[in-house]
This record gives C-alpha cells, sequence and structure tokens, in this order.
C-alpha cells in the first residue's frame, strides 16, 4: 500500500491510464513500444538493459518518479528469475577465451514490456509500493542535437534510487551526463549500466565513491568487450553525482561537468579532462602518447579529451580511470547544473548562474524551463555541438518552493 491515501490513489489512476494505454500483451510479430538502441546484449546486461526500457517507457507517460522505479525494480527481478536461455542465439560470439552468448534486444524488450504489463495488472488489483519519505528533487532538464547530424549525448536521472534497487537505507539519488563521441553506442552503454554496476559493487555500502570509481572502471572494461564484439569505434565522457543522504558524491570522465550553486557563488567541484591539463598531458607522454594542436588540443592529434569510456583503440592513452570528490551539504546549497562540453564550452559558470538568477526572476521563481534557457544560452553564444543541461534544485533543501530565497 502506498504511503498515503492521495498518494496510492494517484498511484492506481495511474496504472488504469497506463493500461488502457498499453493495448497490450505483444505478440510475437508485434514491435515492441520502444526499440533498444543496441541490437544484441548479454545476460549481464539484462537487468541493466530492462531497467532503462522501462523507465523510459513509464516516464513517457508522466509516470510518478518512485512508482516507475519500483515497477522497473519489479519487473527487472521477475524477468531475471526466468530462463532467458531459450532466447539467446545459437551462434556464440568469442569473448577472450570463453564464448559469450547473446540474445536479440528486440526480443529482451518484447519480453520486458510483456513483463511490464503483467505487472501493472497485479499492482492494479493490490499495490504492494510502499514509498518512504524522501526529499524532494526538482530537476529541470534540455537536451538538443543542436547543429550535429546525430544526438549523441544521454542522460539519465534517477531521484529515486532506493526504489529502484529495493535498498532500505538512507535516501540516495543518482543524476549523470554522458557525452559520446564516434557514435552513441558508449553513452547508450554507460547510461544503462554504470548505475546498475554502482550498486554491485562490495564498497558500496561503506564507501560510495570508491564504489563509483569501481563502477566507471567496470563499464569501461564491459564496453571495451562489447565493442570488441559488435566492432564499435566510439567512446563517452561522463559526469556522475549521487546523493546519499547529506554528503554529495562526484565521479567524473573527461570533459563533462557539475557545478554547485551555494548561497549565489559557484562552488567548483570537479576539474575536467583535458589534453593539455598539466598532470594529464604527463600521463599521456609517460606512456609513449602526445598532446597535439590539431584545431584544439588532441591525444596523438585524435580526441579532445584525455580520459573517457570505450575508444579502445586509443587505450591506454585515453583512459577509463574516473576522478572523484566527497562534499558534505549543510543546507545552504541552491542547485547542480550537470552539463556536457557543448554548454561548458561557450558557457562559463558564473555566466550559467547569472542566466539561471535572471530566468528565475522574470519567471517568478518557476524553475521549469531554466534547462531550456541555459540551453539556449550556449547556442546563442555559439556552440554547435550536442547539448544536454540538468540542473537539479537544492540538494539538501527538502523544501519545493526554496528555489524563491535565492531571487
Amino acid at each position: 500500500m502506498a504511503g498515503s491515501i492521495a498518494e496510492e490513489k494517484t498511484f492506481r489512476r495511474f496504472l488504469e491510464l497506463f493500461l488502457r494505454e498499453m493495448r497490450m500483451p505483444l505478440q510475437e510479430s508485434d514491435p515492441p513500444p520502444m526499440r533498444p538502441l543496441s541490437d544484441l546484449v548479454t545476460e549481464d546486461e539484462v537487468e541493466g538493459e530492462c531497467l532503462d526500457l522501462c523507465l523510459q517507457h513509464l516516464y513517457k507517460y508522466n509516470c510518478p518518479c518512485s512508482l516507475a522505479a519500483a515497477l522497473a525494480r519489479a519487473t527487472a527481478d521477475s524477468l531475471l528469475q526466468t530462463d532467458l536461455s531459450i532466447h539467446l542465439l545459437n551462434k556464440t560470439v568469442e569473448d577472450g577465451a570463453d564464448p559469450l552468448p547473446q540474445m536479440e534486444s528486440v526480443k529482451l524488450a518484447w519480453l520486458v514490456f510483456n513483463r511490464l504489463f503483467e505487472m501493472c495488472c497485479l499492482w492494479l488489483k493490490e499495490l504492494p509500493f510502499r514509498r518512504r519519505p524522501q526529499p524532494y528533487y526538482e530537476t529541470s532538464i534540455h537536451a538538443i542535437k543542436n547543429m550535429r547530424r546525430k544526438m549523441e549525448d544521454k542522460h539519465v536521472i534517477i531521484p529515486d534510487f532506493n526504489s529502484l534497487f529495493n535498498i532500505q537505507v538512507e535516501e540516495q539519488a543518482y543524476f549523470a551526463v554522458f557525452d559520446g563521441h564516434g557514435g552513441v553506442d558508449a553513452a547508450v552503454y554507460a547510461a544503462n549500466h554504470l548505475h546498475v554496476n554502482l550498486v554491485h559493487q562490495e564498497s558500496f555500502n561503506q564507501d560510495p565513491i570508491e564504489a563509483l570509481c569501481k563502477a566507471f572502471k567496470v563499464t569501461d572494461e564491459g564496453f571495451v568487450k562489447k565493442a570488441a564484439r559488435e566492432h564499435l569505434r566510439c567512446g563517452t565522457t561522463g559526469v556522475v553525482t549521487f546523493l546519499r543522504g547529506r554528503t554529495l558524491y562526484v565521479a567524473w570522465l573527461g570533459d563533462s561537468q557539475v557545478i554547485l550553486v551555494r548561497k549565489g557563488q559557484v562552488v567548483e567541484l570537479m576539474k575536467p579532462h583535458k589534453p593539455d591539463r598539466e598532470d594529464e598531458k604527463l600521463r599521456i607522454e609517460a606512456l609513449g602518447g602526445c598532446v597535439i594542436w590539431f584545431g584544439t588540443w588532441r591525444v596523438n592529434g585524435s580526441l579532445s579529451v584525455s580520459r573517457a569510456i570505450g575508444d579502445s583503440e586509443h587505450k591506454p592513452y585515453i583512459c577509463g580511470d574516473a576522478d572523484h570528490d566527497v562534499f558534505p551539504l549543510d543546507g545552504s546549497e541552491d542547485y547542480l547544473i550537470l552539463a556536457c562540453d557543448g554548454f561548458w564550452d561557450t558557457v562559463v559558470p558564473d555566466e550559467a548562474v547569472r542566466v539561471v538568477s535572471d530566468h528565475l526572476e522574470e519567471n517568478s521563481g518557476d524553475t521549469t524551463m531554466v534547462a531550456h534557457k541555459l540551453v539556449a544560452s550556449a547556442r546563442d553564444a555559439g556552440s554547435s555541438d550536442n547539448i544536454t543541461v540538468i540542473v537539479l534544485n537544492t540538494v539538501c533543501n527538502e523544501l519545493k518552493h526554496v528555489w524563491h530565497s535565492i531571487l
């Protein structure tokens, strides 16, 4: 049963409308309502793919975040308890010394959406989900392809991390931006699997920052293997913010960035990985690589970032080791801005703060379109790259309208 009568009514109303709209179950010949961006998945990738398909589909119908997370978890658990071996392709792909069975992503999607439909039917009859009180995370998100041929950015918003992984500890939330290059496959893989890898680390409960860094490494290694199997040549930068109680954990690879604004002032949380950063340049040169100018500073004349998930052909110069930091929160924080380099290359942090302040003043504190305003400011300043911006309302204060305090 939900945490309150009103909330339970909201959840039940959503389930009724959602089931009416879904028109399920799918037949063998029916296309799934959402097609996965990858073609093949291994058994250890099923959990991340399932959670992503469920969340994206439920959010498309404006499902409450906590209910979406709980339904995604229940669907994934149910699917993982079934025998998926009957759906594996007969042909195996060599992964190192061991054959690695795979299944078609479309087949998995078909199974996921039918199982999600079954779960919604069961929950409409008897709602087992009880949402615990949690901080209010008001977010504004906007992402555009801009002048590029393809959109290679991906972002992840998980305000109720505990429900997604059925965790019974203090409240947690996860937000990330991944900026792909050479294709979207690495960004999709990181967006689907890094948070799953995070939870599966032994150090997750005791040392979240160690778990985050290990999750980046495991995700990088997993994608390198996938790229070898499927002949992919791409990579992705990434920045992750993980909130546990009143502590903010940040980990990153490459030049996507996050800033914290406290009492109207920028607090530097990280330093992006650029090839011309002195310590990065020395690391690359010590490995036998070089950093040269070719329109911008590039590793071996190629990539303009020095760390990333993927980019197998450029390793070890482009490494998969994440940097990290930890920040205690005291309630004086205003908001976070996570964005890819398509934003930060044309908008400096102080200018971003000014844009947010002006927008809030002009719109009586309404935050709905603040990310749109930031994206527009980057585009107007000359950015032609993909642009993704997430603005996360005050990370510590649980009051919904705290934005007004910074006007």
